[in-house]
């Protein structure tokens, strides 16, 4: 178990890295700058969107987002799903005549959906720590391009 989270994390980290790259505007030298005025502009684009922003990406490209990984617990969701099983299983075991059996049964049920809400919970906040580091990518990447059009580069 312990190596499909590492395999599941190391594929994460990859897929997040090619994201960062794809995500990299496409310049054009729209006035017929060099290839060696493109790379200085470059380069200092680069400089001044990473002090604009404070975000280097490739910082933010080598470093993963935090991925909680593991058995999802600490929510409180099985607690309360058991509690809620329990007392759903009561008065149905009050009716068909064992009340304890029928809270006994609905906690494990409970217990059961509770980590089910606990694992959704979980890989949401996953999703949402990757979205906000894309994001962070995005505004770096925004910024750049302001620089390079201003340069008088074409940017898509």
């Amino acid at each position: 178990m312990k190596r499909l989270v590492q395999i599941a994390m190391n594929l994460a980290v990859v897929f997040f890295a090619i994201t960062v790259w794809a995500q990299k505007p496409i310049v054009y030298p729209a006035k017929g700058q060099s290839a060696q005025q493109q790379t200085k502009d470059d380069g200092e684009c680069y400089v001044w969107a990473k002090q604009t922003t404070g975000i280097d990406p490739a910082v933010v490209a080598s470093t993963p987002p935090p991925q909680q990984t593991g058995p999802a617990v600490g929510g409180g969701e099985r607690v309360r799903g058991a509690a809620r099983g329990a007392v759903g299983g009561a008065a149905i075991g009050a009716i068909a005549g064992d009340a304890g059996q029928g809270a006994g049964i609905g906690a494990v049920v409970g217990t059961a959906a509770g980590g089910r809400r606990a694992r959704q919970n979980r890989d949401a906040q996953n999703e949402q720590a990757v979205n906000q580091q894309q994001n962070l990518v995005h505004t770096y990447y925004r910024a750049f391009g302001a620089c390079m059009e201003g340069r008088g580069y074409t940017i898509k």
